[in-house]
């Protein structure tokens, strides 16, 4: 199992008054396993995602002690390099599908566009290995949607044409970007079901990107939780029930309740010392 390796990542996007930090030293380790980043929007989850893809702009200035996927050096990798861990040995799950798919491809068209790119497959081979990925993503009716568009497609089914998408180049690594968060709740629990049969079937490394602590909490092996660029603590999801960060309990404490009734959502004023503490 290839690993992913990240000591003191740091990403910073260039603008007319300086460099805006949006990752602020992150260390963490990835072989084998899931592991969920959890934290507020702006927290510097989906800049980590990217920056591991190498999709970030020609805006960012990207430095790190070590970051590494398998025998790849991220750092000094050549545009070359990158496409080819891109999507063959690492995959992406977007967060919505009405945003990430191409509106004028045919779902078919997209997923056999990754065998063609990835394994050499011509026209007839990589349609019936779409369609087989198609089945395998729990699709009733692989025929039909392999010949629909995206706006033709529901919210789960867009989700499901997007694993497999992501699936198609076979990557050792999965990441998945806010991947339930367009998606209401009967949905979401299928696919999340979805998602776990394949990734236990396949043997892959998981990461999840989340603001939702109770499905980390229930779905990943570890948690690192994020807040301004930067990891304030990283734990067992087992623990996450009993936090040690303060701005981990805050987060706990202003999830609604199914049983109790509030007057108004619980809010919590963030603490300057929590930046301070890990700059």
């Amino acid at each position: 199992m290839s690993r992913l390796e990240i000591e003191d990542l740091r990403v910073d996007f260039a603008s007319r008054t300086g460099p805006v930090p949006a990752l602020r030293g992150v260390s963490l380790s990835v072989g084998g396993g899931r592991l969920g980043i959890v934290g507020e929007s702006g927290s510097g989850k989906s800049t980590m995602g990217r920056a591991i893809m190498g999709l970030l702009p020609a805006t960012a200035k990207v430095s790190a002690r070590r970051f590494q996927f398998a025998e790849t050096d991220l750092l000094k990798a050549s545009p070359a390099q990158k496409r080819a861990l891109r999507g063959r040995r690492i995959g992406l799950i977007m967060q919505d599908p009405r945003y990430a798919l191409n509106p004028v491809m045919t779902a078919g068209a997209q997923i056999a566009e990754c065998f063609k790119l990835h394994h050499g497959l011509g026209g007839k081979v990589a349609k019936i290995r779409s369609l087989d990925l198609l089945a395998a993503v729990r699709i009733n009716d692989p025929e039909a949607v392999y010949d629909q568009y995206p706006h033709q497609l529901s919210g789960g089914m867009g989700q499901r044409v997007m694993i497999a998408i992501a699936l198609a180049g076979e990557p050792e690594l999965l990441i998945a970007d806010e991947p339930t968060s367009a998606l209401d709740a009967s949905v979401r629990t299928s696919f999340l079901g979805l998602l776990d049969q394949i990734i236990r079937e396949r043997g892959m490394s998981l990461i999840l990107i989340s603001h939702d602590l109770h499905l980390v909490a229930n779905f990943c092996d570890r948690v690192l939780v994020m807040y301004g660029g930067q990891v304030m603590e990283e734990c067992t999801a087992a623990h996450l029930t009993a936090p040690q960060h303060a701005y981990t309990r805050a987060l706990a404490a202003c999830r609604p309740s199914l049983t109790e009734r509030l007057p108004d959502l619980r809010t919590f004023t963030r603490d300057p010392a929590w930046m301070e503490a890990k700059s």
